[in-house]
């Protein structure tokens, strides 16, 4: 949970994805133009039952702590099943995901209506929102696309965030020009599903076209990093930017989710698992010090042991290093939910086993690193101690003094299961 506090005293607490952490942001921007104070924005999300279970569980700590305070909630969550949050005696306000973007939900936010939900699927455009900054300056999300137009059996998504849409181009330049104006060295560029970016645009320019673009007409542009990407959906100028542009960071997500090819299947994924290997081998080919990772369910129905090795096997296969795991939980109303399901503790059980595999593969990676000198983009400096990323999103804490937001060279001395430690140089 992030929690963004203003000077107008309103908060934005952050719950799920970049997407969100980059929403959150306009949210700011928008309630203090409609001169808002002493509201508390709680963006959900809804990728899990947990992730609504710690909304709620959110929303009434802020309750207790901010009497008084008006509690709006938006995102995910709150467009799927709006019903469960007009309920709760401490909301004031629930706001769709389309509403939360505009600045007239703002400026009527007295109005009568507890609950401003439209239908996401009409939604055909995606509106870019002018942000100046980030907390911390260091780095910048960036919105290039919204909604998705798969349907995997388990995911609600689609539902909260509407059918697939872009950002046009010169959109997307003219926020990262305004965001490296005030101090950003960093621009990440989110969505929902971002390799399909284009496909609804004029001329449908893809995700590397795209790319190419913004660099030639950002020059200053110091370093650029992609949200999740799907393994069969690179297009041929994105290969040849992960082979030759440097300012295309060394780290890629994938939106795996599994390992088994039957498992992928009945998800309904676009991939086998040859393909994320086909991926990550041809990604190495290009630039051999790239590092991945990737998203991974534990426990979909019908999981069997056999199928949860191969899911296990993948993480050394395509050499991933930074695992997200989510032990699987059915959302109402997807495919998923009506086949049958694992016991709680076997999918427990497996997700606790993803980790720990995680965790072991981090350790190599960082120690790969011991000895070498590094890119660093601080996020933190204080009393000479620098906390920041490496070009490879290695957390890193050193000795020394640096401006937050700057890019610094540093000699990595040692490493631990969490982060990198050295001297800035």
């Amino acid at each position: 949970m992030a929690l963004s506090k203003y000077a107008n005293a309103n908060q934005v607490i952050t719950l799920g994805c970049r997407l969100n952490t980059y929403e959150s942001q306009v949210i700011s921007d928008l309630a203090a133009q409609a001169g808002l104070v002493n509201t508390v924005f709680v963006n959900t999300c809804a990728v899990t039952a947990e992730a609504e279970r710690q909304a709620r569980q959110t929303i009434r700590k802020i309750s207790r702590e901010n009497p008084g305070a008006q509690i709006v909630v938006t995102g995910c969550s709150a467009q799927i099943n709006p019903s469960q949050y007009q309920e709760m005696s401490e909301v004031s306000k629930v706001i769709g995901n389309e509403e939360k973007m505009q600045i007239n939900t703002y400026m009527t936010m007295q109005s009568a209506d507890k609950v401003v939900v439209s239908d996401i699927m009409q939604i055909k455009e995606t509106a870019a929102h002018l942000v100046s900054g980030f907390d911390g300056k260091a780095r910048a999300f960036v919105q290039v696309q919204n909604g998705c137009d798969h349907r995997c059996t388990f995911c609600t998504i689609p539902f909260g965030r509407g059918n697939s849409r872009s950002v046009a181009i010169g959109e997307i330049v003219a926020q990262i020009r305004t965001l490296l104006e005030n101090g950003t060295q960093e621009i990440v560029f989110t969505g929902v599903d971002i390799t399909a970016y284009g496909a609804d645009l004029p001329g449908q320019p893809t995700l590397g076209q795209m790319i190419r673009r913004v660099l030639a007409l950002v020059p200053d542009l110091k370093r650029l990093r992609l949200s999740s990407l799907d393994p069969v959906e690179i297009d041929e100028d994105l290969w040849r930017l992960i082979g030759e542009e440097q300012k295309l960071m060394p780290h890629l997500h994938l939106s795996l989710q599994a390992g088994d090819n039957m498992i992928l299947k009945r998800m309904k994924r676009r991939h086998l698992r040859e393909d994320a290997i086909g991926f990550s081998k041809r990604a190495k080919a290009l630039r051999p010090d790239v590092v991945f990772g990737a998203d991974l369910i534990a426990g979909f129905p019908t999981e069997t042991d056999e199928m949860f090795e191969n899911s296990k096997r993948i993480v050394n296969e395509c050499d991933l290093t930074y695992l997200h795991v989510f032990p699987y939980s059915p959302r109402p109303g997807t495919p998923a939910a009506r086949m049958p399901q694992l016991h709680g503790g076997i999918i427990k059980e497996r997700a606790r086993q993803l980790r720990a595999l995680g965790e072991s593969a981090l350790r190599q990676t960082f120690s790969k690193f011991v000895g070498t000198t590094v890119n660093v983009l601080v996020e933190e400096a204080d009393q000479g101690i620098i906390k920041g990323k490496t070009d490879h999103f290695a957390p890193i804490q050193l000795l020394g003094n640096a401006e937050v937001g700057s890019i610094i060279l540093a000699k990595v001395m040692q490493s631990n299961a969490h982060c990198l430690e050295g001297q800035s140089l």
